[in-house]
């Protein structure tokens, strides 16, 4: 087993005993289900015609990078610049053990972000459908889902359970394989359910390292259809301009955002940038 595979195994079981305690806790899928949907709609997800999207991520930790952010780290106040800057989402880390985040930090951030109309997305290694529901009474308006750490029947329940919630998806994929896998769970899926996101992540899962490279090498290889995510490695406007010509539409960014002095001015440029790309692509 390869070091990003054991790693992402790793991250597979203490999530299942997280789920199971919190299953325990709450009494049950069915009484956890039951009060994420008396919830308030969350803020829905509006992408705009022409534009490259940045998915702005609040993460304190990395098991890569280190410490992002102190304990005293306003998280609302960053998540309004991200906003304010034109965030199509937030998302949130709630990985309580090596990303240092919880549902808590969710829930701060989608307080702030409420009058914004701008939705956040809850970025976890998720196995259980109850962990969606339980993001969901946090306030998220939608999930990351791995799909290498998946099984098809998983992946099923997963997706069925964020559609009940009225929550959106982005399928997180790591290579040819989970792009094929991808297409294959969303064929038939009607344009009446959630709305769903397909990402690549470029961290190699081998070495653990930023791969690039894999964004532009598997950019042609997305399940038609279906927006498409440039996950990790975009840290300048000029990333995301490249990732835009490759024809992504959207950009996942959090390391390059939480070191930014102006992590605001960052955001924009990017966006700027990659829709300005976008445009010269057509």
């Amino acid at each position: 087993m390869s070091a990003g595979e054991d790693f992402l195994h790793g991250m597979a079981i203490a999530s299942a005993q997280r789920a199971h305690a919190l299953l325990e806790q709450s009494g049950g899928d069915d009484a956890l289900l039951a009060r994420a949907l008396e919830q308030v709609a969350a803020p829905g997800l509006a992408l705009r015609s022409g534009a490259f999207e940045i998915i702005a991520e609040i993460k304190l930790h990395s098991p890569a990078a280190g410490a992002l952010a102190g304990p005293d780290e306003d998280l609302e106040a960053r998540a309004r610049r991200y906003a304010a800057a034109g965030a199509l989402a937030v998302s949130v880390l709630t990985e309580p053990e090596r990303f240092g985040g919880s549902l808590g930090h969710l829930s701060q951030v989608a307080q702030a972000l409420q009058a914004a109309d701008v939705p956040v997305m809850a970025k976890d290694f998720l196995v259980d459908p109850g962990q969606i529901s339980a993001a969901r009474l946090a306030g998220a308006g939608g999930v990351l889902l791995i799909v290498t750490m998946l099984d098809d029947e998983q992946c099923a329940r997963m997706l069925a359970r964020a559609d009940e919630l009225g929550m959106f998806v982005l399928i997180e994929a790591f290579d040819a394989q989970d792009l094929a896998r991808a297409g294959a769970l969303l064929q038939g899926r009607g344009a009446e359910r959630s709305p769903v996101l397909v990402g690549l992540n470029s961290r190699d899962l081998r070495s653990l390292e930023v791969d690039p490279g894999r964004l532009i090498r598997l950019a042609e290889q997305f399940p038609a259809g279906w927006p498409r995510v440039a996950e990790s490695g975009i840290g300048t406007p000029e990333d995301a301009a490249a990732m835009a010509a490759a024809g992504y539409d959207a950009g996942l960014v959090g390391t390059a955002l939480m070191r930014a002095p102006a992590p605001d001015v960052l955001l924009a440029g990017m966006r700027e940038a990659g829709s300005a790309a976008r445009a010269e692509r057509r």
